[in-house]
């Protein structure tokens, strides 16, 4: 076994080269934000989804948008509105006059990398035309099925300032989303160094850095890193302490409503092995897991009316799993 570790290690090492040139050359145009592309990278590695809460201005679609001319890939900017209708992104059928049949036309959902803008803006019908898309990687038109192209990543984005005129996004879309980050304002320093680069230098052209069949080969490799069973119990403890916290003596039941789903085992764990893989190493390690937990916990685990009225939130709940729940 021992051996078997350190052959992935070396492999791992190998495959996981290309990340430094990728993140390198992200940098190159967005200043700091360093977990924001790391998270991005992740989800791209594990083939899932991100929701980002965070206010305008704070280079969500520029970092999309680099991260895909990166690995030479497609990108479509969407802007959810409340008129927004599901065919204008998935696409429709149009007539043709000529031979009176219909055509499939199809919408911006037919690229490689997403950005659905304020996706709260938009009504439960629109909101729900993504779901096929985000979780069998397909889009029906008609009586016609079409395979969405390999990669394929939404990242979706609501603006925690302005409240009206949205729509809560249902629990069964928000549970498709592998994390759900929150993304803050840069320091001081980092923001002097985007004015300078904006406003004297300008943006530079980037160019590809890693091919999609690179990735292709990297998520394969990432399904294989090793995962002992001591830190698969560690996760399993975690996600079961959402749901039955009186088992590890929690005093937290009044104040959650709905604990994680089975798909956040399954997102733990991949999101882990991903982090493990951007750090050049073939085994997961608790660090690896504490990393991205809240990311994958904190938009599914539901609180009470009681937790809000004590103005805790799902992260607050989660740290106190965590102080609870013993480190292998």
């Amino acid at each position: 076994m021992e051996y078997e570790v350190q052959a992935l290690n070396e492999q791992v090492e190998r495959e996981s080269r290309f990340v430094p040139d990728l993140q390198k050359a992200i940098q190159r145009v967005i200043v700091g934000q360093r977990y924001l592309i790391d998270r991005l990278l992740i989800g791209l590695l594990c083939d899932g989804h991100v929701l980002i809460e965070g206010v305008p201005g704070l280079a969500k679609t520029l970092s999309v948008s680099t991260l895909a001319k990166a690995i030479h890939t497609g990108f479509q900017r969407i802007q959810f509105t409340p008129d927004l209708l599901p065919a204008d992104i998935v696409g429709t059928q149009v007539y043709d006059v000529r031979d009176h049949s219909f055509t499939a036309k199809k919408g911006p959902i037919f690229s490689n990398l997403i950005l659905a803008d304020e996706i709260n803006r938009a009504p439960a019908k629109v909101q729900s035309a993504l779901l096929e898309c985000m979780q069998e990687r397909q889009v029906t038109i008609g009586d016609t099925t079409y395979p969405l192209e390999f990669p394929f990543l939404v990242m979706a984005t609501q603006n925690p300032i302005e409240q009206e005129g949205t729509y809560p996004l249902p629990e069964a879309q928000v549970d498709r989303f592998m994390m759900k980050l929150k993304i803050t304002y840069p320091q001081r320093d980092e923001e002097k160094t985007i004015m300078e680069r904006v406003t004297v230098d300008g943006l530079p052209d980037i160019e590809p850095v890693v091919e999609p069949s690179r990735l292709k080969r990297a998520q394969e490799l990432i399904r294989g890193i090793y995962m002992d069973e001591k830190v698969k119990n560690y996760i399993l403890d975690i996600i079961i302490a959402t749901r039955e916290p009186d088992r590890f003596k929690l005093p937290i039941k009044h104040l959650i409503a709905y604990g994680a789903s089975p798909r956040a085992t399954i997102f733990l764990a991949q999101t882990s092995k991903a982090h493990a893989f951007l750090r050049g190493r073939g085994y997961v390690t608790p660090e690896d897991v504490k990393a991205v937990s809240a990311d994958v916990l904190r938009h599914r685990v539901i609180v009470t009316y009681e937790a809000e009225a004590e103005d805790l939130d799902s992260e607050a709940i989660i740290r106190q799993i965590f102080d609870a729940i013993e480190v292998p």
